[in-house]
């Protein structure tokens, strides 16, 4: 078995601006595992505020001693093992995670969502992000979202009305919208969340800080749509501190540190009663097709990677109906 990997920069579209702060690009690692006649591909989406760079994965990943990694994978100790080489560094182990899913759908001649016992005919819509910006380039971005079917929106500064009320003056599709962390006032917050019920928001994400969890909880119990943890979920773990605070929560595999815990977290999920929406990074049509492949399990998904880049290095994968289509490739179906 073979590792190799190199560093990308993956290039926005747009200028991505959320409530604390803006980019125009994302650091990759794409990584290759070879086995037999075979590789399985993976990717590291590492945005900045998460604090990995292609410096810290490389250094992960010279930890990392493949033959640990023997065929039929057990994927629960191949995480624990990852987790053993450095606390933290999720996006690397997902794009090791992910890599190795995409081998061993291949070995085994069939679709990695099939092995993860998800059924296509449940895929739900996935929604296009807009970042926060100006009134005419928001609806330049609202413009481009091609076939999808929901609209995806970025608040967390005062101009959040303005910017809910110009995307309304384009579009009439469903809106999820994600606070980041931006909001600090629980009655002004509770008034918001009735407002954007009127104005056809399906969802809020991450209202208060991560660090708040009384703040979220309180607006959780009272607001008219679901409350989602965002930033205040990532692994496993933080599933079970989610219940109770939040009507629902984000799986990110770049967050969640691959596949097999984010498969562990919605089933976990699920038995709290938790709402469950799959979303991404900036990300390419690898990591996409990873989530895809989980996310017939989910209520909501927010798989929007590829549409949002200028220089995806793979082929878009198949989109129909504001739906990725899941294929009967082997792996993870990347081409």
């Amino acid at each position: 078995m073979e590792l190799t990997y190199r560093p990308f920069e993956l290039e926005l579209k747009h200028p991505f601006t959320i409530a604390k702060f803006s980019r125009t690009s994302t650091p990759l690692m794409l990584l290759e595992i070879k086995h037999e006649d075979y590789t399985g591909y993976g990717e590291a989406s590492m945005v900045p505020y998460m604090g990995e760079s292609h410096q810290t994965a490389a250094e992960f990943l010279t930890k990392v001693d493949i033959t640990q990694f023997k065929y039929p994978f057990d994927f629960g100790s191949i995480i624990h093992y990852l987790d053993s080489l450095a606390p933290g560094n999720p996006a690397i182990k997902a794009a090791i995670d992910i890599a190795l899913h995409d081998l061993d759908g291949k070995l085994r001649g069939k679709p990695c969502w099939q092995l993860l016992g998800s059924n296509p005919a449940l895929m739900p819509l996935t929604s296009y992000t807009v970042g926060i910006d100006t009134p005419e380039v928001l609806i330049q971005k609202v413009k481009g979202a091609g076939d999808c079917r929901i609209i995806k929106v970025k608040l967390g500064r005062d101009s959040d009305k303005e910017l809910i009320n110009t995307i309304r003056s384009v579009t009439g599709l469903p809106l999820y919208v994600d606070a980041n962390q931006g909001w600090t006032d629980l009655r002004q917050s509770q008034d918001m969340c009735h407002w954007l019920q009127e104005k056809g928001v399906v969802l809020i994400e991450q209202p208060f800080a991560k660090t708040d969890p009384a703040s979220n909880a309180w607006l959780s119990e009272r607001s008219p749509i679901p409350i989602i943890g965002d930033e205040a979920v990532q692994r496993l773990g933080d599933v079970d501190k989610a219940n109770g605070i939040y009507n629902g929560i984000n799986i990110k595999l770049m967050k969640s540190a691959g596949m097999y815990e984010a498969h562990q977290m919605i089933k976990r999920a699920k038995e709290f009663g938790l709402k469950i929406l799959i979303g991404c990074m900036s990300e390419t049509s690898c990591a996409t097709l990873a989530a895809a492949a989980l996310a017939p399990q989910c209520d909501w998904a927010d798989i929007d990677g590829p549409f949002l880049v200028s220089n995806n290095p793979f082929k878009m994968p198949e989109f129909k109906d504001g739906k990725w289509v899941l294929t009967s490739a082997p792996g993870l179906g990347l081409s």
